[in-house]
C-alpha cells in the first residue's frame, strides 16, 4: 500500500495519540499559566501595591507561586509525553525502513546502501519530529489566543491587533514553505548520495589500493561531498532567513503592542498594572508568535524526510510472492533461460551430483550465480528455473531460500567473531559440525592463527581479516548451512594451491562422501583445476550457452580451449 510523506506523518501522529494527547494538553496548560503570569503581576500592582493592602499583596503571592507550580509541572510530564512519543515513532520508523529494506523479496529502488542507511536513521528520525511539532504548534496557538484574550479584555483595539497580525504573518510566511520543502530534499539526496559513496569507498579501500586509485577516487568523494555541503549551506541560508524574518516581524509586532499600550497608559485608557501586563504579555508573545512562525519551515524539513522515507516504504518487491510451493528434493534445471549474457540456457543437475561450471566469459559466471540466488525477478528473464520440481518463481519464499544457497565469490562477514560468523546460519549447530566446516574450508587455519580461536573478534565487512582469511570463513559459513542445494562461484580465489586441493578434498568428503549420502548438490562455478578435479561432471559455457561438458579428466585431454582456460 502507498503511503507518502503525508501519510506517513498523519499515521505517526495518529499512532501516539495517546501520548500525544496527553503532553499536548500539559504544554497548553503550561502556556496557559505562561499567559497569567503577566496578568497576575498586574493584578497585584494595581489590588495590593498601589492600594498598599499587605493581605491582598501575600494571597496573590501565593496564588502566583501557585501558578508557577502549576506551569512547572505541566511543562516537565506534558514535555515527558511529548518525547516518549516522538523515540517511540523514531525507533519504529527505522525498524520498518530496516524491515523493508531486508526483504526477503527486496525492495525495487535506486538507492544505494548509503542512501538507504541516511533513510534508515537520519530521516526516519526527522519524520518523527512531527510528533513534536504538532504540540509545539497547540501550545503556541494556546499561548497566542490566550494573549489575544486577556489584551482585548484589557483593550480592544490590541486584541484585535493580535488576532488580525497573526494570521496574516502566518499567511505569508507559509509561501516560502515549498521553496525549504525543496531545498532541504536536494540537501538529504547530496548527503546521502556522498554517504553512499563513503561506504563504497571504504569497503572497496584495498583494491583501490592495489591499483593505485586512491587519489582518483578521493577526488570523487571529495566532489560528492561538495556538492553536499553546497546543499547544506544553500538550506541553511534559506532556513536561516526565513527564521530572522519570522522573528523579526514577529517582535515588530510585539513591540508595536507594547508602544501603543505605553501610549494609551499616559493617556489613562489603561492603569499602570494594566500597562504592565500589556508589557509582559508583548514580551512573552514573541516566543510563541516565532513559534508559529518557524513551523512551515520545520514542517517544511520534517515533510521532506517522509518523503525519503516513503521512497523505501513504498516500493515494490523485486520478487513476486509466488504461490507457497514447497521444493521437494534438491534436483536443479534450467530451461531456455536468457538473462544478461546467458542465451536459451538448458542445464540440469541431478540430485546428489557435485558439478562443476566453467564460464569462458566471466559475466556468464556471474549472471549463472545471480539467476540462481533466487534475487532476480521473473520479469527480467526468460525460461524456467525449478529447483525440486517446483518453479523457482512459485516456490515458497523461505523454503526456496533453504534449499537453495548461492554464495558469492566476494561475500562480506559481519562484525562480531569467527564463531559467529560461521554459525550464522545455525546458532545452535553442534561443535562437531563446526569444526567439520571449518576443516573442509581450510578455516581452522584462520583460527588457530590467532590466541583467541573461535572467539577471534571480526571486524564489519571482515577488514581485520586476510582476503583469503575471509574467504575461507564466509565457505565455512556457507559449508554449515547444510543446504540441499549449494552454489560456490570462484570460492578460492584469495588462497594458494595447496589450500585450494585442501578445500577441494574437503568439499568432496564432506557433501558427497558416502556417510553423507546422494541428498546435497553441489555446483561449483569455477576455474580452478583443483575444485574441478573433485566434480563428478563439467558443464562449459561458452557465449551464454552450454558449448561442452564431460569429466574434468575428459575435457582435459580433449578439449584445447578448456585447457587454456583452466590448466594454468
Amino acid at each position: 500500500m502507498k503511503t507518502g510523506g503525508n501519510a506517513i506523518l498523519r499515521r505517526a501522529l495518529v499512532r501516539n495519540r495517546v501520548r500525544l494527547g496527553l503532553g499536548t494538553v500539559l504544554v497548553c496548560v503550561h502556556q496557559v499559566a505562561e499567559t497569567l503570569v503577566p496578568i497576575a503581576i498586574g493584578v497585584i500592582v494595581d489590588r495590593a501595591v498601589a492600594t498598599g493592602d499587605t493581605s491582598a499583596l501575600v494571597a496573590w503571592m501565593c496564588a502566583l507561586a501557585l501558578l508557577f507550580l502549576v506551569l512547572t509541572a505541566a511543562w516537565r510530564f506534558g514535555a515527558r509525553f511529548i518525547v516518549l512519543a516522538m523515540q517511540s515513532e523514531g525507533h519504529k520508523l527505522r525498524m520498518e525502513v530496516a524491515h523493508r529494506i531486508l526483504d526477503p523479496r527486496g525492495v525495487r529502488t535506486d538507492l544505494r546502501a548509503g542512501e538507504l542507511l541516511s533513510v534508515s536513521s537520519t530521516d526516519a528520525d526527522r519524520s518523527a519530529f512531527v510528533a513534536d511539532l504538532a504540540p509545539r504548534a497547540a501550545s503556541a496557538l494556546t499561548a497566542a489566543i490566550g494573549s489575544a484574550v486577556a489584551l482585548l479584555l484589557i483593550d480592544v483595539p490590541l486584541g484585535l491587533a493580535v488576532l488580525i497580525g497573526t494570521p496574516v504573518i502566518l499567511g505569508l510566511l507559509q509561501r516560502a514553505a515549498p521553496l525549504i520543502t525543496r531545498r532541504a530534499t536536494d540537501q538529504q539526496t547530496a548527503v546521502a548520495r556522498a554517504s553512499a559513496m563513503a561506504t563504497d569507498l571504504v569497503s572497496g579501500l584495498r583494491p583501490l589500493r592495489g591499483i593505485g586509485a586512491e587519489e582518483a577516487a578521493s577526488q570523487r568523494y571529495r566532489s560528492a561531498s561538495r556538492d553536499a555541503l553546497d546543499a547544506t549551506l544553500h538550506t541553511a541560508r534559506s532556513s536561516a532567513a526565513f527564521t530572522g524574518v519570522s522573528m523579526t516581524v514577529s517582535a515588530l509586532l510585539a513591540v508595536g503592542i507594547a508602544g501603543f499600550a505605553g501610549w494609551f497608559a499616559l493617556e489613562g485608557r489603561i492603569t499602570v498594572g494594566e500597562l504592565i501586563t500589556v508589557v509582559g504579555l508583548s514580551q512573552f508573545f514573541i516566543e510563541p508568535l516565532g513559534v508559529l512562525a518557524g513551523l512551515p519551515g520545520s514542517l517544511a524539513l520534517t515533510r521532506a524526510s517522509a518523503d525519503r522515507v516513503a521512497l523505501v516504504l513504498d516500493a515494490e518487491p523485486l520478487l513476486p510472492a509466488g504461490s507457497g510451493l514447497i521444493p521437494d528434493g534438491s534436483e536443479l534445471s534450467l530451461s531456455g533461460v536468457t538473462y544478461r549474457s546467458l542465451t536459451a540456457l538448458d542445464l540440469r543437475v541431478e540430485s546428489g551430483e557435485l558439478l562443476g561450471v566453467v564460464a569462458y566469459r566471466p559475466q556468464d559466471a556471474e549472471a549463472l550465480a545471480a539467476l540462481l540466488s533466487g534475487q532476480v525477478s521473473p520479469e527480467h528473464y526468460d525460461g524456467e528455473v525449478t529447483v525440486g520440481g517446483v518453479r523457482l518463481s512459485d516456490a515458497d519464499l523461505r523454503h526456496a531460500r533453504r534449499t537453495v544457497l548461492v554464495e558469492p565469490h566476494n561475500g562480506d562477514l559481519f562484525s562480531g567473531t569467527v564463531a559467529s560468523n560461521v554459525t550464522a546460519g545455525r546458532p545452535d549447530a553442534p561443535q562437531g559440525e563446526v569444526q567439520a566446516a571449518l576443516r573442509a574450508s581450510a578455516a581452522v587455519d584462520v583460527v588457530d592463527a590467532h590466541p583467541d580461536g573461535l572467539e577471534h573478534e571480526v571486524t564489519d565487512r571482515g577488514s581485520s581479516l586476510s582476503g583469503g582469511q575471509r574467504q575461507r570463513v564466509a565457505l565455512a559459513r556457507a559449508l554449515m548451512r547444510r543446504s540441499p542445494v549449494l552454489v560456490l562461484h570462484d570460492p578460492t580465489t584469495a588462497v594458494d594451491a595447496v589450500t585450494e586441493h585442501m578445500i577441494a578434498g574437503g568439499i568432496a568428503d564432506l557433501r558427497h562422501s558416502d556417510s553423507v549420502g546422494s541428498g546435497q548438490t553441489t555446483v561449483l562455478v569455477t576455474s580452478s583445476p583443483a575444485l574441478l578435479s573433485v566434480t563428478q561432471r563439467v558443464v562449459v559455457l561458452g557465449e551464454g550457452t552450454v558449448v561442452a561438458e564431460g569429466t574434468h579428466a575428459q575435457l582435459a585431454a580433449e578439449d584445447a580451449q578448456y585447457r587454456r582456460a583452466v590448466l594454468r
